[in-house]
């Protein structure tokens, strides 16, 4: 199985379908949701995404429901 390039990030397990700039879109918004966020109680970076929708703050620890991809500011 061929591995993903750097170039084409996480959207490299795609290949060449779908074409050049959907792929690119999808790697940016993958980027965003896989790191933490700013939680909306606390104010602090810990926001991390559980689920579509469901976000936890490690720490204030509290579980709440948002934004699907990532958290709007």
């Amino acid at each position: 199985m061929p591995t993903k390039s750097k170039k084409s990030k996480s959207a490299g397990r795609f290949g060449p379908r779908y074409g050049k700039r959907v792929r690119a879109k999808l790697v940016k918004v993958e980027e965003k949701q896989r790191v933490k966020q700013k939680c909306p109680l606390c104010k602090r970076l810990g926001a991390k995404r559980l689920s579509k929708g469901i976000w936890k703050c490690s720490k204030c620890n509290k579980k709440f429901a948002s934004g699907t991809f990532y958290l709007e500011d």
